[in-house]
């Protein structure tokens, strides 16, 4: 098997490549595509006959060139006028939704938005029955805060 990978080494690469863009996927900050490029150019060595640690020089100096060019490039284009992009629970800031466990005064109740159900608590001093629409307001750890919407 060792053996197989040392005369193949580009698959190892490609393999690595792979990874990184599935990686990347979950995180979006293009950082970790610029590991996927250097594993690109270092299987791409491979074939030119290349040695192992020539591979791993090539992949180090792609990645970091992908870090200083590739990356701020991404990020100036494709995140344009989103500085302060909000993410997650963050995002929930604003929106509106529809109470499916009713508010108690001074308690908790449940708010459904876009198909998740979250803990509420008020910031009035009533009760908001089943049904009403709610704006979130803000959010400590996974409890909202909201007040009725004006419809």
């Amino acid at each position: 098997m060792i053996e197989y990978l040392s005369q193949h080494l580009w698959q190892m690469w490609a393999v690595v490549a792979v990874l990184c863009l599935i990686l990347e996927l979950t995180a979006g900050d293009f950082f970790i595509i610029c590991f996927s490029i250097g594993a690109v150019f270092a299987a791409v060595s491979d074939p030119l006959g290349l040695g192992f640690y020539w591979q791993i020089i090539v992949f180090a100096i792609f990645t970091l060139l992908s870090l200083y060019f590739v990356r701020p490039f991404a990020l100036r284009y494709l995140h344009k006028n989103e500085e302060n992009r909000v993410s997650n629970a963050d995002a929930l800031i604003g929106r509106r939704g529809r109470v499916v466990e009713a508010i108690e005064a001074g308690g908790f109740g449940r708010v459904a938005i876009d198909g998740d159900v979250w803990k509420a608590t008020a910031n009035i001093h009533e009760t908001i029955p089943v049904g009403a629409y709610v704006r979130v307001i803000g959010r400590e750890s996974i409890i909202i805060t909201v007040e009725p919407a004006n419809n």
